[in-house]
């Protein structure tokens, strides 16, 4: 499995085919990832952390990494954050992005507000060429036996990128868009190709709904169906789910389109949030060989002294 992923990933970098950006099923428990525009919609300072292992039966899995802080800040009536990430595909290529966000916040009545957001972002790709195999390595009956004559050819490539979003919000609504990948940098780490990375369109809506309950002594139950669309260069993606939220204790399915059923559980206390999720592989590459893919998300919202007067947060599933 391993040689015919590095195969499968060379030729995937020479000519014509794009790999998709990096996605969290945790959606909500990083929103500036997911949107720019979330930025400072908590008001006080929040931080996110995210770990995901997808495919960890297989040689060739992927382990990604993510740490974002955000704030609203009155000064420049908006929110300010930043993001952190570190994505390791099979041992083989190491993504790492280091991104700032500024989001202007508007109020448009007294129900409803918006939130646009930019992103600008250094990435860094780099390509472990000595972890690859070629045909000349192979042995008609004893397999990959053979030294390469393969020259390496690059390797690593640094690029600047930027990205955009706007959303739309009420108090029990919110509905967005992003752009990722606006200036399409070309990320080939293979000398003389150009790959220009592709536009990634994301559309994203959540309501929360309060189903009773909600007194001194009873908990409210909550429900928070949501829907998230990517599209990028023929690729598309639906995720459709809901969260339950019972007291500081949330759970959720969720469906992604032709490639798995998602369970999540959490906790969430209002400063501190912690959730996993399993996502069980429903693809042609089935659980069984591919072991789905775990992911845990950590969350911490601070409490600020002067938060600003009438400030609208946003409504959206807690982790």
């Amino acid at each position: 499995m391993k040689h015919l992923f590095a195969l499968l990933m060379l030729s995937c970098m020479s000519y014509g085919l794009f790999a998709q950006d990096l996605e969290f099923t945790q959606f909500y428990s990083n929103p500036v990832y997911l949107n720019p525009a979330f930025a400072g919609s908590h008001k006080c300072p929040r931080f996110a952390m995210n770990y995901r292992n997808q495919w960890p039966k297989l040689t060739g899995n992927y382990v990604s990494y993510a740490a974002a802080y955000d704030q609203y800040f009155k000064n420049i009536s908006g929110g300010f954050g930043i993001i952190l990430v570190n994505d390791v595909q099979a041992k083989t290529i190491n993504t790492t992005t280091g991104s700032l966000i500024y989001s202007y916040h508007a109020k448009i009545n007294r129900k409803w507000a918006m939130m646009f957001g930019a992103k600008a972002t250094w990435e860094q790709k780099s390509l472990d060429w000595s972890k690859l195999t070629f045909g000349d390595m192979i042995d008609p009956r004893k397999g990959f036996i053979y030294a390469t004559g393969d020259v390496p050819r690059g390797g690593n490539r640094g690029f600047f990128d930027v990205s955009a979003g706007m959303i739309l919000f009420s108090k029990n609504f919110n509905i967005g868009f992003a752009a990722n990948h606006l200036s399409q940098p070309n990320e080939s780490m293979i000398l003389g190709p150009n790959d220009p990375l592709p536009i990634r369109f994301t559309a994203h809506t959540s309501a929360t709904i309060d189903l009773g309950g909600g007194s001194k002594y009873v908990n409210t139950t909550t429900i928070m169906p949501s829907i998230i669309y990517c599209y990028q260069n023929g690729f598309q993606q639906l995720n459709i789910g809901t969260y339950v939220k019972y007291g500081a204790v949330n759970f959720g399915m969720w469906f992604r389109n032709r490639d798995a059923f998602i369970m999540t559980v959490g906790i969430n206390t209002g400063t501190f949030k912690i959730g996993y999720s399993y996502d069980l592989t429903v693809s042609k590459l089935n659980n069984g060989i591919s072991g789905g893919a775990h992911e845990i998300s950590l969350g911490l919202n601070l409490s600020c002294k002067n938060p600003p007067p009438k400030f609208k947060t946003i409504s959206c599933p807690s982790f």
